[in-house]
């Protein structure tokens, strides 16, 4: 089990997945890394690997992370499978990850995420919905894994 920067409980490797690898899962682990860095190997990948959402790209851009070259993948597309925890975004991901790990030991969440390509409108209001599933994601790993600032020295 690894430490966050003020004592934190974090698992040693999670895995964020959702359908297509092309929007919250790659945030999610994003994410997940500028929280904590190195303390935790994070990986994504969906059921399907698609084709990354630029609008996921802009959102990210605007809180100073870069999702420009990532590379949609697989779950039979990962390197390594061992992970302590599975966090899967969608349906579809959940499915696939209690498939997959019948026969292992490692937990799996699902975080009920809704897709935000799915909504239509203006480029802004799609902004809007991007926005709002990263910031939802962002709230929920800093409650999951009881994110702090670290203290200043």
């Amino acid at each position: 089990m690894a430490r966050g920067p003020n004592g934190e409980d974090l698992p040693d490797a999670v895995l964020f997945s959702c359908t297509h690898n092309a929007i919250r899962s790659p945030m999610a682990a994003a994410l997940m890394r500028h929280l904590f860095g190195t303390r935790v190997y994070v990986e994504s990948c969906g059921v399907k690997a698609g084709v990354l959402e630029p609008l996921a790209v802009e959102v990210m851009e605007e809180i100073g992370i870069d999702l420009s070259h990532l590379h949609p993948k697989s779950f039979e597309m990962l390197a390594d499978t061992s992970f302590d925890l599975i966090v899967t975004l969608s349906p579809h991901a959940r499915h696939k990850a209690l498939e997959l790990t019948r026969a292992m030991a490692v937990e799996v969440e699902y975080w009920k995420i809704p897709d935000p390509s799915a909504y239509e409108g203006t480029r802004e209001q799609r902004l809007a919905n991007f926005r709002q599933t990263r910031d939802t994601i962002f709230a929920l790993l800093k409650e999951r894994f009881a994110a702090r600032p670290a203290p200043e020295p």
